[in-house]
């Protein structure tokens, strides 16, 4: 009970499929009692009618979108279903809460960190982004929240490819294009594993960073509609930790409405365990990953997905910050 409920974000385009699969998880015999919390725009939703109703507790939020307007009601949601839950009158294991068609997740996961009193009561584990194999082109190329919702991603799960097989290939490098960190699916009418949706801890910063190294050094061309994107960066030399931690906050400060999701796994002088990086928007963390073994390479990688990335001025900033010199870093902290 005093362990933090984790929660799922689940999004993806208008008619995308998201009430699909939440009725997928809601039915799956997992054994786990589940609240949904369900945006949609207008005084009478209807997507809740659409849910499977069993022991789940269903909320609805209306009127608005859990990004903007409604975020103060998801606050006191999710305080009162953690209230209801210490004091027994709710069971549940965990939280779904599926954003409307038009949402930007980016704010939504930001409660969870932004809030003190949901920051120590939930466990942020994963946005889950389901895009439609159908519409999906023409709706990465007319509208931004459809890519900002793919970039934001630590999973996408195709739907409707049955519908579109052709379109399939060149939709997934499309998607790989703007989002290379996020593991990808089909989903069929939402079936798709649980063990990929939940406990993936998608937001932990111990958890590796998993990058094709093969993305993009086939020269894949940018598509002309995408604003939202992705940069990795690749270093065989360690940081130095205060012009690292400098560019980052300035960064951060200057491109931070832009910068979806960045994280990385780095070596940094003088210390012997891997430094984990994770940031959204301006906020940014780190944590002590696994040591260095004694003979390993120490080489770093890091992700930036974000709208309009200045690719070439992140990497340089990166370079710079490397260390020149390990004994000088050396003695620097030894004088520290």
């Amino acid at each position: 009970m005093n362990a933090p409920i984790p929660a799922t974000i689940v999004t993806g385009f208008l008619g995308s499929g998201k009430t699909t699969l939440l009725n997928r998880i809601l039915s799956e015999r997992h054994g786990e009692k589940i609240a949904v919390i369900e945006n949609e725009f207008g005084e009478a939703g209807i997507d809740g009618e659409l849910l499977v109703s069993g022991q789940e507790q269903i909320i609805e939020l209306n009127n608005g979108c859990i990004c903007c307007s409604v975020r103060g009601d998801l606050v006191r949601i999710l305080g009162e279903l953690a209230d209801k839950r210490e004091a027994g009158q709710l069971a549940f294991e965990r939280v779904l809460i599926e954003t409307t068609g038009l949402a930007d997740p980016g704010p939504v996961a930001q409660t969870f960190f932004l809030d003190e009193r949901i920051a120590r009561r939930y466990l942020l584990d994963a946005v889950v982004t389901v895009v439609d194999a159908v519409h999906a082109m023409r709706q990465l190329d007319e509208h931004e929240q459809a890519q900002v919702q793919v970039g934001f991603a630590d999973r996408l799960l195709l739907s409707k490819t049955d519908l579109a097989p052709f379109r399939v290939d060149a939709l997934i490098r499309r998607l790989r294009r703007i989002n290379p960190r996020a593991e990808l699916a089909v989903a069929p009418f939402g079936r798709v594993p649980l063990s990929g949706l939940l406990d993936i801890r998608g937001f932990n910063l111990d958890a590796a960073l998993a990058v094709d190294p093969g993305f993009l050094a086939g020269g894949h061309a940018h598509h002309p509609a995408d604003r939202i994107g992705s940069f990795v960066f690749r270093g065989e030399r360690d940081f130095d930790d205060e012009r690292l931690q400098d560019f980052l906050a300035a960064i951060a400060r200057v491109y931070g409405p832009d910068l979806l999701r960045y994280k990385g796994v780095l070596a940094v002088a003088g210390r012997p365990f891997r430094v984990i990086i994770q940031g959204v928007h301006e906020l940014m963390g780190a944590s002590a990953g696994a040591d260095w073994a004694d003979g390993e390479a120490r080489r770093s990688v890091m992700v930036f997905i974000g709208r309009d990335l200045p690719g070439g001025i992140i990497e340089q900033g990166l370079r710079q910050s490397q260390a020149a010199d390990a004994g000088v870093i050396a003695e620097r902290q030894r004088m520290c």
